[in-house]
């Protein structure tokens, strides 16, 4: 479903981009020094063709199975905190030509601005705002081509979606979240996306929580899910949730379909470059008999290889 990125591309400086605080920032040269405070945009930017222009990124880079794959030299560099507690100075002294942050960290703009260095936020919590987080990214790097045949690869499983999995076959689905499986994504997060597109219907999807929301054991009994997914990357697993007495009465643990997302290269369930590959393995759970694990290990493989310079042992989805 990929096309091979690697293209030479003249870029012309200065560009004007709109970032997601709608602010209109002017990049007046290529930059070539770029800090990412943020594991979604440090991943764009690898895809990209950029791991090298990075001088330092966001905390705790080493549970990032990815990093190591395919740029092992990012776990090396300083790291300037995390969405919560970002390290303005030390990211400072960086001496950044261009700084990436999530949306959330909007207050860190005056202080960097004032330093000369310019900022772009992201928010990429859904489909359309990924994609144009890619877009962005590319037109201030200047990899706009290389952006572009990351985008048409999405648009393509997308449409594959869309026109593969059966929109009147659409059983209920609650992901479990990562910290606990009594926290789930709502309409709010790009999860739900990630369900949807997989052929599923989120019975959260009625939650507007923009992260994740804490839910009791009374609410999940009463959506009674068809199917449990859940999170990569998630502090717990499988038999933990199969064994808890309180869930024992529910329709996916009574059938034995609880499945857990590999977490063995990123976190598809969130909006990183390869998040159109968690609807992909959504529908191989959900809708096997159109779209098999052995198609989807197939299409893992070669975006890896096309966007990463990866080959993926396809043994490692299994984890």
């Amino acid at each position: 479903m990929a096309d091979n990125p690697s293209i030479i591309e003249q870029a012309e400086f200065p560009v004007m981009v709109t970032d997601a605080a709608g602010r209109e920032v002017c990049i007046e040269r290529k930059p070539e020094r770029l800090v990412s405070g943020y594991y979604i945009t440090t991943s764009m930017l690898i895809a990209l063709g950029q791991e090298e222009k990075l001088v330092g990124i966001e905390a705790k880079a080493d549970t990032r199975p990815l990093y190591g794959m395919a740029a092992p030299k990012l776990l090396d560099l300083p790291n300037v905190g995390t969405a919560k507690v970002f390290d303005l100075e030390g990211c400072a002294a960086l001496r950044p030509d261009l700084v990436i942050l999530p949306l959330k960290l909007k207050e860190s703009i005056n202080a960097l601005e004032e330093l000369g260095i310019p900022v772009l936020t992201v928010n990429p919590e859904d489909l359309p705002r990924l994609k144009e987080t890619i877009a962005l990214l590319g037109t201030a790097t200047g990899t706009a081509q290389r952006a572009d045949s990351l985008l048409k690869c999405c648009d393509e499983m997308q449409t594959f979606l869309v026109e593969t999995i059966p929109q009147s076959e659409r059983p209920s689905v609650y992901l479990a979240g990562n910290s606990s499986y009594l926290s789930t994504a709502g309409s709010e997060m790009y999860q739900n996306t990630m369900l949807e597109l997989g052929g599923g219907q989120n019975v959260a999807a009625e939650l507007e929580d923009p992260y994740w929301a804490e839910v009791s054991y009374e609410q999940l009994l009463a959506w009674n899910p068809q199917i449990i997914l859940i999170a990569s990357g998630a502090g717990y697993n499988k038999e933990d949730l199969i064994s808890d007495p309180n869930l024992t009465s529910l329709k996916a643990v009574q059938d034995g379909r609880v499945y857990t997302m590999p977490s063995s290269l990123e976190a598809w369930d969130s909006p990183v470059p390869g998040a159109l590959l968690g609807s992909l393995w959504t529908a191989s759970v959900l809708h096997s008999s159109f779209y098999d694990s052995e198609a989807f290990q197939s299409d893992v493989a070669d975006f890896y290889r096309t966007f990463y310079d990866l080959e993926i042992d396809q043994a490692i989805l299994a984890r």
